[in-house]
C-alpha cells in the first residue's frame, strides 16, 4: 500500500503520514464518545456524581499508562508499545458496550483509553509525540507537523461530536431503542481501534524499511530523562495547573452542563461541538505562522487567555444563545497553544529524552485532569453550575502567566 504523503509539509518522513491517519480516527472515535458518555451513563440509570467519577477514571488510568510509558518504555520495543495501545482500545470498545454495572464499568474506564475530553490525553500521544518528533528534520517542520497532528486530531473529533447524535436520530427514524444505538457506537470504537493497529503495522514497517535504506536501524535510541530532567520538571509542574482546569470542564462534563442548564438535547450537543471542533482545528492552521512570528510561549499564551476569559463569559449569560457564542468564541481561540506547546516540549530536550519528555510532560494532563471530572460533577449536581467554567477560566489564566514568566526568554533549537 502506499504511504499518503501528500498532506505532509516539506521535511517530514513519509512514514509520518501512517500517524496523521491514526489521529484522524482516533479523534473522531474520541469526538463522538466526549459527548456521547454522559447521556450514555445517565440512561444506564447513573447519577451525575458516579458520571464524574467515571470520567475521572477514564484520566486516572490514562495518566498510570503514561508514568508507565515514560519510565519503562525505552525497555520494549516502540511498536510492541503502540500495538497494545490499540488493541486496549477494542477491549475498551467491547467492555463499555457489554457492561452495564458502575463497578464493571469503573475497570474497564481505568484499564482502558477513553477519553472524556476534547484533546488527546491517552496513552497513545507519548508514543506517537515521540515519533512525530523524529520524523522531523527542523524546529520549523516540527511545529508544522504538530499543527497537522492536532489538525487531523480536531477535524475528525469535530465529525465525531457531530456522530454523537446518530442514536436519537436512529431511534425518532428507525423505531429501535436508544440505548442500544448508542451501544453500537461504542462497538464501533472497538472497530476503529482495530483499524489503528492496521495502521500502526504500516507505519512500523514503513518506518523499518527507511531505516534499513539509511543504515540507521536505530536512531536517537530512546532513553529516560537526563540532562533535560530539571526543564521537564517545571513544565510538568505547570501542564498540572492547565491540566486540573481542563478536568473541571472536559468535553464530557460541559455536555452535562448543557443538558443541566438550558436542557439541551443530545442533537443540539453534538452540533455544538461539530462547530466548536471546526472552530478549534481552524485556529490550529495558524499556530505555525503565529509561532514563526512572535515565538512558541508568546503563541501559548496570548491565544489561551481570551480563550479564558469567554468562557468565564458563557457561565455568566443568562440565555443559551449567548452561552454558545461566548463558547464559540473560546472555540476559536482555546487550541492554537497546542502544536505549539508539543513542538515546544520537543524542542527543549535532546532527542533520545524525547519520548520520556512527552510521557512525564502528558502524565499532568491526565493525572491532574483526572481530579476535575469528579470535583466539575459535584458542583454541577449541588447547583452551583457557574462555579466549574469559573474555576476552569481563572485557573487557566494563572497558568498561562506563569508559563510566560517562566519560559518566555527560553531558547529551542
Amino acid at each position: 500500500m502506499r504511504t499518503p504523503s501528500w498532506w505532509l509539509p516539506a521535511g517530514i518522513e513519509p512514514a509520518a503520514a501512517w500517524l496523521l491517519a491514526s489521529r484522524m480516527l482516533r479523534g473522531f472515535a474520541d469526538g463522538y464518545v466526549a459527548v456521547l458518555l454522559p447521556a450514555y451513563l445517565g440512561a444506564l440509570g447513573m447519577s451525575v456524581v458516579e458520571i464524574g467519577v467515571l470520567s475521572t477514571l477514564t484520566l486516572a488510568g490514562s495518566a498510570v499508562a503514561t508514568i508507565a510509558v515514560g519510565a519503562l518504555g525505552h525497555r520494549f520495543r516502540a511498536s510492541r508499545l503502540m500495538l497494545g495501545a490499540a488493541l486496549t482500545m477494542v477491549a475498551t470498545g467491547l467492555g463499555f458496550a457489554g457492561l452495564h454495572a458502575f463497578w464493571p464499568l469503573a475497570l474497564v474506564a481505568f484499564v482502558g483509553t477513553l477519553n472524556p475530553s476534547s484533546g488527546d490525553v491517552s496513552v497513545f500521544l507519548p508514543l506517537e509525540h515521540a515519533r512525530l518528533a523524529r520524523a522531523a528534520s527542523t524546529s520549523a517542520a516540527r511545529t508544522a507537523l504538530f499543527s497537522r497532528y492536532a489538525l487531523a486530531g480536531g477535524l475528525s473529533a469535530a465529525v465525531g461530536a457531530l456522530a454523537s447524535a446518530w442514536p436519537a436520530w436512529w431511534s425518532a427514524h428507525a423505531g429501535g431503542a436508544v440505548l442500544d444505538a448508542m451501544r453500537a457506537m461504542f462497538v464501533l470504537y472497538a472497530v476503529i481501534g482495530a483499524v489503528v493497529a492496521l495502521l500502526y503495522r504500516g507505519f512500523i514497517a514503513h518506518e523499518h524499511r527507511d531505516q534499513a535504506a539509511t543504515a540507521d536501524a536505530n536512531p536517537d535510541a530512546p532513553q529516560p530523562l537526563g540532562p533535560s530532567r530539571g526543564i521537564v520538571i517545571r513544565m510538568a509542574g505547570l501542564f498540572c495547573i492547565d491540566s486540573f482546569a481542563g478536568g473541571l470542564l472536559v468535553n464530557s462534563m460541559l455536555a452535562l452542563w448543557l443538558f443541566k442548564r438550558f436542557g439541551l438535547s443530545l442533537g443540539g450537543a453534538g452540533q455544538f461541538f461539530f462547530w466548536s471542533g471546526l472552530m478549534m482545528t481552524a485556529s490550529q492552521l495558524l499556530a505555525p505562522v503565529l509561532a514563526r512570528r512572535f515565538g512558541l510561549v508568546n503563541t501559548m499564551t496570548f491565544t489561551h487567555i481570551p480563550a479564558s476569559l469567554f468562557l468565564i463569559a458563557a457561565s455568566l449569560v443568562p440565555t443559551l444563545p449567548l452561552a454558545l457564542a461566548s463558547l464559540l468564541m473560546r472555540s476559536m481561540l482555546s487550541s492554537m497553544d497546542v502544536p505549539a506547546r508539543n513542538a515546544f516540549v520537543m524542542a527543549v530536550v535532546t532527542p533520545p529524552e524525547r519520548a520520556a519528555a512527552a510521557s512525564f510532560t502528558a502524565v499532568p494532563r491526565s493525572l491532574a485532569s483526572a481530579l476535575g471530572p469528579t470535583i466539575g460533577a459535584s458542583l454541577l449536581a449541588s447547583g452551583v453550575l457557574a462555579a466549574p467554567l469559573v474555576a476552569c477560566g481563572v485557573l487557566k489564566i494563572t497558568y498561562d502567566l506563569l508559563l510566560l514568566g517562566m519560559f518566555r526568554s527560553h531558547p529551542v533549537d
